[in-house]
């Protein structure tokens, strides 16, 4: 068949292929409520160009989506978020990145099958959203680190206080970061990697 102009379907590009050293695969989830930013973090540390399912949002969102903070925000994730890091030539990081309006949020469990730990990314300005985010992945007992967005007007508390607010316990790790700069969504990821080690070592990750 002879596939001319439009109607050829492009494959992957060149660089986005998986190195064919590549032995395993870790799945790792970014999940959070609406607007804190899970898109731009995926998008900030993949090494492919990630694949997003973002919409436009609609006047039918009025009243049914909490879209406080986020304002000027005109799409939104109705499905994932997919990007990949290459660890080492034979260890892959398959990050998935959760849909933040509550609506869609039946898809957690599908995104969550199989994974090894979670970022939870957080907005100080709507930290309540967050209790239900970090209870599924309890039920689900998923590990995860909390990862603290740094939007400029959001306010800024001590570790401490936000470990209290989020009735977090004393292990679990609480990471500034800025989820559009490459080297600290990597720095977050990092912090859930070491996290997920000790866990290991200690024998409580299964």
């Amino acid at each position: 068949m002879d596939f001319k102009g439009s109607d050829m379907i492009p494959g992957p590009r060149t660089e986005d292929h998986l190195p064919h050293t590549a032995l395993a695969a870790v799945k790792i989830v970014i999940v959070g409520g609406f607007g804190v930013g899970k898109t731009t973090m995926v998008g900030s540390v993949s090494e492919i160009r990630p694949l997003t399912t973002e919409e436009t949002m609609t006047q039918a969102g009025i009243g049914v989506d909490d879209n406080y903070g986020s304002d000027s925000k005109t799409a939104t994730t109705v499905a994932m978020d997919f990007g990949r890091i290459s660890i080492t030539d034979q260890l892959v990081l398959y990050l998935f990145g959760t849909p933040g309006q509550e609506r869609f949020w039946f898809l957690w469990n599908g995104l969550f099958e199989g994974a090894l730990g979670a970022v939870v990314l957080i907005d100080t300005r709507r930290l309540e959203v967050s209790f239900d985010v970090m209870g599924r992945l309890e039920e689900r007992g998923v590990p995860f680190v909390v990862a603290v967005n740094s939007f400029p007007d959001a306010p800024r508390y001590p570790v401490d206080e936000l470990r209290t607010a989020l009735d977090l316990s004393p292990e679990i790790p609480i990471i500034e970061c800025d989820a559009r700069r490459r080297a600290s969504s990597r720095d977050v990821l990092m912090t859930l990697m070491r996290f997920l080690h000790s866990l290991a070592m200690s024998g409580a990750l299964t």
